[in-house]
């Protein structure tokens, strides 16, 4: 489906519209930041924002012990999408927004994205549009409203509040806002990074998660909740704050923190120039992953009712030790040598897979916010009876009506795989839901 010509020229619009510019600067120039004297972690004056600092991780699954640097962003901020309906049809109001890690640089937006730094004015720059809507008990009706999890294998312990909102107010459009029909998000959907990661995640609560989710499926939620608790129960992760300078096998320079071997990512730092944000002019570190990475499912029917395969997976970072995650989710060329431990399993089947068998195939971005130029090819193959019958200890088959249950729940499923589960949503692989009170 391709893109409706008036909002083809709307996104063209507003990219040309848009005064951003992004500058490379090494770390030891950004305005504000510094490596603190006493462990050496990469800093804001203001003490807020967020932090870069070292991490020391064990895990008992086949894993050397290593350590890395990892972004600490402590405060929850919100990813709030305003819904309504014009003529019975559900709408979305979303914001055409550059960050200054996008490739664009301008991405499709939720209603809000904003840390509480950010809309508590930590920065003195301007109000937040539309926040009322959000933090005002009773302003609006709400359809989804959680606090989830972002990349645990960058982030230590992150979340943000995703929250999906609908309002019978006579709402008036901002600069650079527009409403969205479904159809047009599903358009939207199947362009090279357009749709941001946020609006994404926010968007996946909208999927239909019925009472009767279990029914065809092949196992119970109680069964795959209890997979789920058994392994955060029964895996060992052991991790602990470590001085960035104390992290192995990385150079932390003036320039830039990068690996000895180029794997994995880098931090870098830029300076930024916005005609239209609530701040003009701003710098920052952000984290620059060394290669593009594939976020796949792998689905097959049971019975005629489409399932997922799902990793139970465990980052540095992971928020409660154990999450649900895409049966891949991985950036191949970090790995020229085999990998013992199986977190590479299924990947071939996702690569040779022909057109016919992708349900969903499409490059998205990341969060610019913190992540610079950070893609990844999301993608869905379908596979065929007899397929990973018996998918071992470390996945499980969860049928997309469960799936979707699931992810109205923090902490159980993660972002790769929300932002999956919205793609195939608005794809029409699944219904979504919509509450007309």
């Amino acid at each position: 489906m391709a893109l409706d010509p008036a909002l083809r020229a709307w996104i063209d619009e507003h990219r040309s519209a848009h005064r951003f510019s992004v500058r490379k600067t090494p770390l030891k120039e950004l305005d504000g930041w510094s490596f603190n004297s006493p462990d050496g972690d990469l800093v804001h004056r203001s003490g807020g924002f967020f932090s870069i600092h070292g991490v020391e991780v064990s895990l008992d699954d086949g894993r050397e012990p290593w350590t890395q640097p990892i972004i600490r962003q402590a405060e929850i901020g919100i990813l709030g999408i305003l819904a309504t309906e014009f003529d019975g049809a559900p709408h979305v109001l979303l914001q055409a927004k550059p960050e200054p890690g996008n490739i664009g640089p301008l991405q499709l937006s939720p209603t809000v994205q904003a840390t509480r730094s950010n809309y508590t004015r930590l920065h003195r720059g301007a109000a937040v549009p539309y926040l009322e809507y959000f933090l005002d008990p009773g302003r609006a009706e709400v359809v989804t409203d959680t606090l989830q999890s972002e990349q645990g294998s960058w982030f230590w312990g992150k979340r943000n509040r995703n929250s999906v909102v609908v309002t019978r107010d006579e709402v008036p459009v901002r600069e650079g806002f527009r409403w969205f029909s479904l159809p047009e998000l599903d358009a939207a959907l199947r362009v090279d990074n357009l749709v941001n990661m946020d609006t994404r995640s926010a968007l996946s609560g909208l999927a239909d998660a019925p009472w009767d989710s279990d029914a065809s499926a092949l196992h119970p939620t109680t069964h795959i909740l209890a997979r789920l608790t058994a392994a955060k129960a029964s895996r060992r992760l052991s991790r602990r704050r470590i001085p960035l300078r104390e992290v192995r096998d990385w150079h932390i320079g003036n320039d830039r923190i990068h690996r000895e071997d180029g794997r994995f990512f880098s931090i870098i730092g830029v300076d930024v120039e916005a005609g239209k944000r609530e701040v003009s002019r701003w710098s920052q570190p952000l984290l620059a992953p060394s290669s593009q990475g594939v976020v796949a499912f792998v689905l097959r029917r049971f019975t005629g009712e489409p399932h997922v395969l799902m990793h139970l997976r465990t980052d540095a970072g992971t928020f409660d030790v154990t999450e649900l995650a895409p049966t891949v989710m991985c950036s191949p060329d970090n790995y020229p040598e085999p990998v013992p431990d199986g977190r590479l399993r299924h990947l071939d089947e996702v690569l040779g897979a022909p057109p016919e068998r992708r349900l969903v195939d499409v490059v998205h971005s990341e969060e610019g916010g913190r992540f610079h130029h950070a893609r990844n090819r999301y993608t869905v193959v379908e596979v065929e009876d007899g397929y990973a019958d018996q998918p071992g200890d470390d996945h499980v088959w969860v049928s997309l009506r469960q799936l979707a249950g699931l992810a109205r729940y923090g902490n159980v499923v993660d972002v790769g795989a929300r932002c999956l589960l919205t793609c195939l949503t608005l794809s029409g692989h699944h219904p979504v839901t919509w509450r007309s009170r």
